[in-house]
């Protein structure tokens, strides 16, 4: 069994700031890409940021310059550090991790039970 389970989410003001954490958790052997999506209401899952086992960076262009994503690869974490946030960015944010639990096996992708971020005065 694999977990992935997020913190962080809450209610912030417009041009606020909030951290996120994902924290993997169960068998696992390594650790590929992680990453965080989200969804809004009405709207389409979609990708905000991920970072490889290289630390290799992608980015939502709505994002860009305002969220950064990071991994600690000893603990099995990735964060999210969101500023100067829009309420636009309300929505529930999904952990996503690609990861192998033992050598040889398949990778497979594994997702958190989110987290909700509004963004509202």
């Amino acid at each position: 069994q694999v977990h992935l389970v997020e913190s962080g989410g809450g209610l912030v003001q417009p041009g606020g700031s909030l951290r996120l954490s994902c924290a993997a958790s169960g068998r696992i052997f390594s650790i590929g890409a992680m990453g965080w999506y989200r969804q809004g209401p009405g709207k389409q899952r979609e990708l905000v940021a991920r970072v490889s086992s290289g630390n290799s960076t992608d980015y939502g262009d709505s994002v860009k310059g305002r969220f950064t994503i990071s991994r600690d690869n000893a603990k099995n974490t990735v964060h999210l550090q969101m500023n100067s946030l829009k309420p636009e960015d309300t929505a529930v944010y999904y952990c996503n991790a690609y990861l192998m639990q033992s050598a040889g096996a398949r990778v497979y992708g594994y997702w958190g039970q989110g987290t909700q971020v509004t963004v509202s005065s």
